[in-house]
């Protein structure tokens, strides 16, 4: 694990301080300043409103913190690493950053220590003395990460509606993204994607929300409905529109906005733009009825998968029952429930009995969130070799931790 990775959490985990094996108590990291490309360190702090006040033409610049706060603070940034002085002038500038009280100073050593995407939700909720609930909190929280899930999906294929299509690559991708502590203030969050091996998520984020601000914008002026649909191709799905239901309810207004990496630049086709995009309470009406259209509209999908037998059930013997598989091939989702008449029940039973797979033919319905296979049919077992065998016994072991072995809701109903 790099320092980076040390000096951050994992977007849904806990906020911690940001230390590193150099720091104590509350002061911030400080990145190796050889390794800070100047360009990079004035790209943001224009980024964050701090203003140059002049310097040596050609040689460093100066700059003083945004709206004349700390007055006697002020950075020399050199214009590039071929002077004698350029690494001390940029630990030194790097060195004040982390005593200065200034909010921006600490985001500026983040970016430079996590290079990646920055994305930032800022939710307007009633609070007292700057302070917000703790519910209004976890709500932000919520919706920031069911957004990510949704971008990430959405990164890799284009559906109206995922349910649990995906689920796996989604989660892979938040244990990615990086959210620095302490934190940004009461009813802000600032997240950092991984730039550029996950930039297919962050600009499809992009893309997908100003979308959804058009076909909002369309449908409530107009009552036209079609640009949500529209909006499917670049992005836009039923999860994308509940997260921002959940960003945007109980607020006065929600904010997403997006800063392309500093080290990296900005991806093809977008320049040097800052997208930010705006919801209000009065978009929620449109959007929750966008969410369920889009759901309603997704087909079934026709699968042919493979899947461990992990669970069986039936009211009597000699009915029909239902099985719960776990995927190994064929879908992007963990585990499909099946409902099979009793000669096929009774070869799954034994395929559960053996340790083998089974592989199945059937339609991958929308009910349930893509969990439930209808009309299945051709099901037969899948011989294994031992070799083959003790992998799939170790991959269901793997995959039985990482679900935590909670029971499913769905295992009361048929």
């Amino acid at each position: 694990m790099t320092p980076v990775a040390r000096a951050a959490v994992r977007a849904r985990g806990p906020r911690a301080a940001l230390t590193d094996s150099e720091a104590t108590g509350d002061e911030p990291a400080v990145p190796d300043a050889s390794r800070v490309d100047p360009d990079v360190l004035t790209t943001l702090l224009t980024r964050h409103g701090w203003v140059r006040r002049g310097g040596a033409g050609g040689r460093y610049s100066r700059w003083a913190p945004p709206e004349d706060q700390e007055p006697d603070t002020s950075l020399l940034v050199p214009a590039d690493r071929g002077f004698d002085d350029s690494v001390d002038l940029i630990e030194e500038s790097l060195g004040t950053l982390a005593r200065s009280g200034v909010p921006s100073a600490r985001a500026i050593l983040a970016a430079l220590l996590v290079p990646g995407d920055e994305i930032h939700w800022r939710r307007e909720v009633p609070g007292v003395g700057g302070a917000v609930s703790w519910a209004s909190e976890t709500e932000l929280r919520d919706a920031a990460t069911a957004m990510l899930a949704a971008a990430a999906k959405a990164g890799r294929a284009r559906c109206a509606y995922f349910g649990a299509r995906l689920d796996r690559h989604a989660a892979r991708f938040l244990d990615r993204v990086l959210v620095v502590a302490p934190g940004t203030g009461a009813g802000l969050l600032t997240a950092y994607t991984p730039a550029p091996t996950d930039r297919p998520a962050a600009t499809t984020l992009v893309l997908a929300l100003e979308a959804l601000r058009e076909a909002v914008d369309l449908q409530r002026a107009t009552g036209r409905t079609d640009a949500f649909d529209n909006g499917v191709r670049l992005g836009l799905s039923r999860e994308l529109i509940c997260s921002v239901v959940l960003l945007v309810r109980g607020s006065e207004g929600a904010r997403v906005s997006l800063h392309w990496s500093a080290q990296v630049g900005p991806p093809p086709g977008f320049g040097s733009r800052r997208p930010a995009i705006e919801f209000s309470p009065g978009d929620l009406p449109a959007l929750t009825d966008a969410a369920a259209r889009l759901e309603r509209s997704e087909p079934p999908v026709e699968v042919e998968l493979t899947g461990a037998v992990v669970r069986l059930k039936r009211a009597a013997p000699g009915s029909a029952g239902t099985v719960r598989l776990r995927v190994l091939s064929g879908a992007d989702v963990d585990e499909v429930r099946v409902k099979l008449p009793d000669a096929e029940y009774r070869v799954a039973v034994a395929a559960h009995l053996d340790g083998t797979p089974v592989r199945l033919r059937g339609r991958l319905e929308r009910k349930g969130g893509f969990r439930r296979v209808a009309g299945a049919r051709d099901l037969t077992p899948v011989e294994l070799d031992d070799a083959e065998r003790e992998r799939l016994a170790k991959t269901l072991r793997l995959r039985a931790g990482l679900a935590g072995g909670g029971a499913d809701p769905e295992d009361e109903t048929d």
